[in-house]
């Protein structure tokens, strides 16, 4: 069954739009664009994904070693597109046991990359950017800079601009964040729909992570 549409920023079911407004409601963040739920992890869900996506949808691309697609989430709805895209992935951690990492593209606001940071607000926060890039990453020739951001000690987050749209990488635990090493490039799975090269990402079980920070509502402001 389709999970109903929920606020990104907190998990609150939200009212659909009405006689008086064309907006999704959440009682704590007023007008947002709801967040659809977590998808399976298949080529039939990047299929319906990809039509709607007016933001990046991000894979790391070579993906670092035995890791796989495990999830995908989008936030908007049939007449704005998907003004958010994640994309789950699981694999090895440097460290032992399993890694865990989500990318997110969304537009400002819309706050689903902050709450799987861990983050209050909607965006990385004031000053985020201050001093000399933690991380980059390449597109089409061009290299994107990322900054790690302070989070709680389960996980590792970094964010920037790419495109003119937020990039947040959070992974899970923190130690998986040894990661953004071997990261070198994304590849925009956009191309796919625009008649790109025929390419199939990988697909593993559905992440435990996205489901687990997205399925249960937040009841805090």
């Amino acid at each position: 069954m389709k999970p109903e549409p929920s606020c990104p920023r907190c998990g609150r079911g939200v009212q659909p739009p009405g006689l008086w407004t064309s907006a999704w409601q959440c009682d704590a963040h007023g007008p947002v664009a709801p967040l659809q739920g977590v998808r399976a992890p298949s080529l039939a869900t990047l299929e319906a994904v990809l039509p709607q996506a007016q933001v990046p949808v991000w894979l790391p691309w070579p993906l670092p070693g035995g890791w796989v697609v495990t999830g995908f989430a989008d936030v908007g709805d049939e007449r704005t597109g998907a003004l958010a895209t994640a994309v789950a992935m699981s694999g090895p951690n440097p460290l032992g046991g399993v890694g865990e990492l989500v990318i997110v593209a969304e537009d400002p606001g819309i706050g689903l990359g902050a709450r799987l940071a861990g983050l209050e607000g909607s965006d990385p926060g004031v000053g985020f950017d201050k001093g000399p890039p933690d991380a980059k990453v390449r597109f089409d020739g061009h290299e994107m800079a990322l900054w790690n951001l302070d989070v709680g000690c389960d996980r590792a987050a970094y964010a920037g601009e790419a495109l003119a749209h937020w990039l947040w990488m959070v992974f899970a635990s923190a130690d998986t964040g040894m990661l953004m090493g071997e990261i070198n490039a994304l590849r925009d799975l956009r191309d796919l729909r625009d008649g790109g090269i025929t390419f199939e990402p990988p697909f593993g079980a559905p992440s435990p992570f996205l489901e687990r920070m997205l399925s249960q509502g937040d009841t805090s402001a």
